[in-house]
């Protein structure tokens, strides 16, 4: 495809509504930021619901379908009147998109709801690639990379060059395949906490194969997924930082890496 330029959002631009993910918000706000930063400059014009819940996922997965149901009922009703939603996550996207449609498919009032709130759900990268046809952020990064491929994202989404084709395009970055990209990192939400020590062994087999990119920086779009990275790399001694990819585009890379300490020396700018 042929590369475009961000531009500044535009009055007649789609209306993007962002769902930022409880993970997002929780513990790495910057990505929110990042994800905004990107779409006006693609010309959307965004907004961040302030009645935005959790997607339900948890509740989902652990076969809770009354809470799943009252949590999407909440998404619902809060997204389903944007042009598109776009959500830095391919778990949570992949919930909204797949799941919701699913949980009510008996439902005549919701399930239509669910079924066009699904069809207009993407995941970020993805949305960037695929409907704006965005992807040149002129950004930069002086550094060797691996790619991460969250299983929700690469099965449930098919994303998998978008996010290859925009970091095709940083400048000084070099991007280096692992042999087990698109194998799962053990997270899966509840997954690592049910199975511990089957998590722990799968996060090993994934730390190996970053390690053995000689990679400086491990990106990807899931937070849940590099949280789960980044602490097996830490407590195994690496200095590899992680990042999440939106991060990357938007030049944030001022602050310390996912799951990195302060630095100590930094200046507080802060009111008194």
């Amino acid at each position: 495809m042929t590369s475009q330029s961000p531009d500044q959002p535009s009055a007649d631009g789609p209306r993007v509504g962002l769902f930022a993910t409880c993970l997002v918000d929780l513990f790495r706000p910057s990505v929110g930021f990042s994800a905004v930063e990107l779409l006006q400059r693609s010309g959307c014009r965004v907004d961040v619901p302030r009645e935005q819940t959790c997607c339900g996922q948890p509740a989902y997965n652990s076969g809770d379908s009354g809470d799943a149901k009252t949590i999407a009922r909440q998404v619902i009703s809060v997204f389903e009147g944007f042009d598109y939603v776009v959500v830095p996550s391919g778990s949570c996207g992949g919930t909204i998109k797949h799941h919701y449609p699913a949980l009510f498919a008996d439902d005549a009032d919701w399930g239509p709801r669910a079924e066009t709130l699904a069809d207009k759900i993407y995941e970020l990268i993805q949305f960037l690639v695929d409907v704006v046809k965005v992807d040149d952020f002129h950004a930069n990064y002086d550094g060797t990379v691996t790619y991460h491929d969250s299983c929700s994202g690469l099965r449930e989404l098919d994303i998998k060059q978008q996010p290859r084709q925009v970091l095709s395009k940083v400048r000084g970055m070099t991007l280096i395949e692992g042999e087990e990209a698109e194998t799962c990192c053990g997270f899966g939400g509840l997954f690592c906490v049910k199975y511990p020590d089957i998590s722990g062994t799968m996060v090993d087999a994934k730390v190996d194969d970053v390690l053995a990119t000689g990679a400086d920086t491990v990106l990807g779009g899931d937070l849940g997924c590099l949280m789960n990275i980044s602490g097996r790399l830490t407590r195994r001694g690496s200095t590899v930082a992680v990042r999440h990819v939106a991060e990357i585009l938007a030049g944030a890379v001022d602050s310390p890496a996912i799951g990195a300490a302060p630095d100590p020396t930094a200046v507080d700018m802060g009111d008194d």
